[in-house]
């Protein structure tokens, strides 16, 4: 081997480590770079010159060995390393990592696929997730129930400060305790008017005319066009003031007493056991011209009346009855009141009132009465039920659990139907004697803001409205790949598939080894300085000792060209 190809062994040293020096400064330049895969440099050898190939052994040699002498050295590989890096708490709602061995998957200005572990995005103008250099993350996309297409990728919008639909109500989960020890509802409380007569003193029945009513001055009641405004209580609440115009909403004492049952809400369907409305006395049971309201079963259903309960605003006579209550309720109960939604989530007030219907060795029944008093109709009732536990206090069923609120005028989508579920009810008896009933929840609501999101481990993103409504906008994309160190790098912390990476498989995070998104993180470099600085020093000493390798070379030839001389 001449002196000119040592000269060329050690180039071939000095120029394969100075490879090994520059992938070591990358490593370090990149060392707070997110989610920098940190590479290695492999060396190998060149062709050897053969001697001899050597010869083997025989009855009297123990074999000669080959003779080889090695042309220096150049590099194998770059080996990226892929293994995870530290994962970093940033608290930003649009930093992503991935804790496993996939890629979000980027849309590049071209269109085509990029690949990243840099999961460090923002919103750009039009409220689309992107990277840092503007490429859109691609995810599934969501359908309007909220199922994943996973066939379908598509850029990840999320408009902060849009408005959401609201949701009418269509259950009403209700909760609580009815104290079995309540008293069973077995009347209700009766109110009666003074006797109204007509001028000629005759008694008034449901025919007469209210313009014919008179006080016992014989001044008349009413007149034409009289407005008169109904109020009082039931069950302790007062009652929401209506009006009712004589001559328009109806002329006649039977008309009266028929808008007073619809205003009062008095339910009078057969179901009740009981004959309750607004009827005339007939002098049977009640004077005869009286006017005799009949409420619902229990406390909670009784209507009290006075002088000050139906006022005449524009009559001479103001307060044109006087009522007094002759029989009072019987039975306890309970009421609660709450909220649901109509289509456009305008708020809708219900009451349901419970009263105990009856009691048997198989169980207890109690009865409810909804109203409503934003039901468009006269009448604030919307139904009746019945909710049955057994003998251990346990729910058994219901009955009369479907209502309609009507809301004609209001713009909405009429009627309000919604359904009452009573399922977690409980009859036991109550330590302080008192049943309680309250809604847990409903699953209706008024338009709300989306005022933020959420992104779970298997990369479903979740907006967030200011109702508490939520709405899943898609799901992050992973790719995988049989060989992660057969992609190619190109700028900006992205790859492309390879010759030697294998086809790119898009999937869900967390199915197989592609790992899980973590929100408000960033993966930090995998650098290790130590290992760095250890590969420099072997990169710098390879290099020093192929220069001196070179230098000696140069030097014994100066010398054989001295015997020239």
């Amino acid at each position: 081997m001449s002196l000119t190809s040592s000269m060329m062994v050690g180039f071939s040293g000095i120029r394969s480590n100075s490879v090994g020096v520059d992938v070591v400064g990358d490593n370090l330049a990149n060392l707070n770079t997110t989610a920098f895969k940190g590479q290695r440099v492999n060396f190998e050898t060149l062709l050897y010159r053969t001697i001899a190939e050597g010869e083997g052994p025989s009855a009297t040699s123990g074999g000669v060995l080959p003779r080889q002498i090695g042309t220096g050295t150049q590099v194998s590989a770059i080996q990226r390393n892929f293994e995870q890096g530290a994962i970093n708490n940033t608290g930003f709602p649009t930093d992503f990592a991935i804790d496993g061995d996939g890629f979000f998957v980027l849309s590049g200005a071209q269109g085509q696929p990029l690949y990243t572990r840099d999961g460090a995005l923002r919103l750009d103008a039009s409220q689309t997730l992107v990277s840092a250099t503007g490429d859109a993350l691609q995810v599934f996309t969501a359908n309007a129930d909220g199922t994943i297409d996973t066939g379908t990728l598509s850029d990840l919008a999320i408009p902060l400060g849009s408005a959401s639909a609201a949701v009418a109500t269509d259950n009403v989960i209700l909760d609580g305790q009815l104290d079995s020890a309540t008293t069973v509802s077995s009347a209700g409380a009766v109110v009666t008017s003074q006797t109204l007569t007509t001028a000629g003193g005759v008694a008034a029945t449901s025919g007469t005319a209210l313009t014919a009513l008179v006080d016992r001055n014989g001044v008349p009641l009413f007149a034409a066009g009289d407005s008169l405004s109904f109020g009082g209580q039931k069950g302790g609440v007062s009652l929401a003031p209506t009006t009712f115009v004589v001559g328009q909403d109806g002329s006649t004492l039977g008309d009266l007493a028929g808008r007073m049952q619809a205003v009062y809400g008095i339910n009078t369907d057969a179901a009740t056991g009981t004959s309750p409305g607004v009827t005339i006395g007939d002098g049977s049971d009640f004077p005869a011209g009286s006017l005799v309201v009949r409420s619902n079963v229990g406390d909670v259903n009784a209507i009290t009346l006075d002088a000050s309960s139906i006022v005449n605003q524009t009559g001479a006579n103001v307060s044109p009855f006087s009522f007094n209550t002759v029989e009072p309720s019987v039975g306890e109960g309970v009421t609660t009141s709450f909220g649901v939604f109509d289509s456009l989530g305008n708020l809708v007030n219900v009451r349901v009132r419970a009263t105990v219907e009856s009691k048997s060795d198989t169980g207890i029944t109690w009865r409810f009465f909804a109203e409503s008093v934003d039901d468009s109709d006269v009448s604030p009732s919307l139904g009746t039920g019945t909710v049955t536990f057994d003998p251990n206090g346990q729910f058994v069923g219901s009955t009369g659990t479907d209502l309609t609120i009507d809301r004609a005028g209001i713009g909405s989508g009429t009627p309000a139907n919604f359904s009452l579920d009573f399922s977690g009810l409980t009859g036991l008896a109550s330590a302080d004697g008192d049943s309680n009933l309250f809604m847990a929840s409903q699953d209706g609501s008024p338009t709300g803001v989306m005022n933020g999101f959420s992104v779970d481990r298997d990369g479903v993103v979740t907006a967030a409205f200011s109702n508490q409504e939520t709405q899943v906008l898609g799901q992050v994309a992973l790719a995988t790949f049989r060989n992660n160190e057969g992609m190619v790098a190109v700028s900006n912390n992205t790859y492309v598939e390879g010759p030697d990476s294998g086809n790119v498989e898009l999937v869900t995070p967390q199915t197989g080894l592609s790992g899980a998104v973590l929100e408000g993180a960033l993966e930090q470099a995998n650098v290790e300085i130590a290992r760095e600085f250890i590969s420099l020093i072997q990169s710098q000493t390879g290099i020093t000792s192929a220069s001196r390798v070179v230098r000696v070379a140069d030097e014994l030839l100066q010398e054989l060209l001295l015997l020239a001389r």
